[in-house]
């Protein structure tokens, strides 16, 4: 329910942000040159002729049967556009996912267990770091240091033409590297920050006191109490990922929906805007209520870890 409730809330902040963008819709679709009565045909046949209560419900309506409307420039169905492209996008999501969750978890756990140690040090100055770098220059950096200048990669993410961007591994290199790198650098911080909570305690103290230690009292006493802060960090770290794509996707001309999203916004077509930006937001609220039903199952406190 609650799901539902933020998922309306999101379209209506979706619906009038869009309302907000500057420029004209009408413009772009009828051209500079349009006289006053091409412009008014253009308006009526959009629908922007109508207050904008009425056409949210529409929008709200369509896209509850999985109608998303139909993008002004081409006449693309939306619902065809993402599902073209939204694949491309997980796929990047996905490979940054599984670079980000080992890393982060061993470094979060190793900086944690000896908080305030210089491998704590390392690891805080290092993420703090990364973490503070805008992803776009952080894609710079890479794409000059493992593109521009050595040429040990292409410099553009370019699919080939009816293919798969497993065809060509290489071009996903570069965008996969920005996303985990961003990844690693917050969930590391969040782990680390819980990690170093639970070793705190009186119940590892006494662990210790006993005799374990090392990557013993890691994996057998710590980690499963930082289960359930991992997996939510992780949540975060998911959603931010397919978020984060709009920008990787535009630097390295990678075909996925966040460069879709970029062009449309660029050209003015609000249901195209309007249908990404809620997928996005649905994909992000879908990760982040699986990961908090996870890491409540995870939580030995509640019964569901042992």
């Amino acid at each position: 329910m609650a799901g539902a409730v933020a998922l309306v809330a999101l379209s209506l902040l979706i619906f009038g942000a869009t309302e907000l963008l500057p420029g004209d819709a009408v413009s772009a679709v009828a051209g500079p040159t349009a006289t006053e009565e091409e412009r008014a045909a253009v308006r009526e046949r959009l629908g922007l002729d109508r207050d904008a209560a009425t056409r949210y419900l529409e929008w709200a309506g369509g896209a509850l049967r999985g109608d998303l409307g139909t993008g002004y420039l081409g006449a693309r169905p939306v619902t065809e556009v993402v599902g073209a492209r939204l694949p491309h996008s997980l796929l990047l999501a996905a490979l940054a996912l599984a670079v980000t969750v080992p890393v982060a978890v061993v470094a979060g756990l190793a900086a944690g267990m000896r908080a305030g140690g210089p491998v704590d040090h390392a690891v805080s100055a290092g993420t703090l770091l990364v973490a503070g770098l805008p992803e776009f220059v952080l894609a710079t950096l890479l794409l000059w240091a493992l593109a521009a200048g050595p040429g040990l990669l292409p410099q553009v993410s370019m699919v080939p033409l009816g293919g798969s961007p497993l065809d060509a591994p290489e071009i996903l290199v570069l965008p996969v590297a920005t996303l985990a790198v961003s990844g690693i650098a917050v969930a590391t911080r969040l782990i680390r920050a819980r990690t170093a909570d639970i070793a705190a305690t009186p119940y590892i103290e006494a662990a210790r006191l006993r005799g374990v230690t090392g990557p013993r009292l890691a994996l057998r006493h710590v980690l499963p109490n930082a289960l359930g802060p991992a997996v939510q960090a992780l949540g975060m770290v998911t959603g931010a990922l397919v978020g984060g794509a709009v920008v990787v996707e535009t630097v390295f001309g990678y075909p996925g929906i966040g460069r879709e999203l970029q062009e449309a916004v660029a050209y003015r077509d609000v249901p195209l805007v309007q249908g990404i930006a809620l997928v996005l937001c649905a994909i992000a609220l879908a990760v982040l209520l699986l990961t908090d039903l996870l890491a409540r199952a995870l939580d030995p406190r509640s019964g569901g870890a042992r």
